[in-house]
């Protein structure tokens, strides 16, 4: 007969990767065609004038120019009215 009870294994000690989100680029910087500006999860900013959205929901860059963030009033599904950020490319 054992005296001590299994330790077994603790399950709170993993911790997952960094997925490194957020803003890449910043409101006046320049940048040029497939440069990343923001890797995100969901649609928190919205892609607005020569930025597309990817697959995961990064945005990107379509056209060399200059990044300006910009928020719009826009009506939700329930009818709310409520500020949205776009990210745009102004074209030098």
């Amino acid at each position: 007969m054992a005296h001590k009870k299994a330790g077994g294994s603790a399950k709170n000690l993993r911790d997952s990767n960094p997925k490194y989100l957020g803003v890449k680029t910043g409101d006046g910087q320049s940048v040029k065609p497939g440069m990343i500006l923001v890797r995100q999860r969901g649609s928190k900013i919205h892609p607005g004038e020569n930025v597309k959205k990817g697959k995961d929901d990064t945005l990107f860059a379509i056209a060399t120019g200059v990044v300006r963030f910009t928020q719009k009033k826009m009506r939700k599904f329930d009818g709310r009215l409520k500020n949205t950020k776009f990210v745009n490319i102004v074209k030098k």
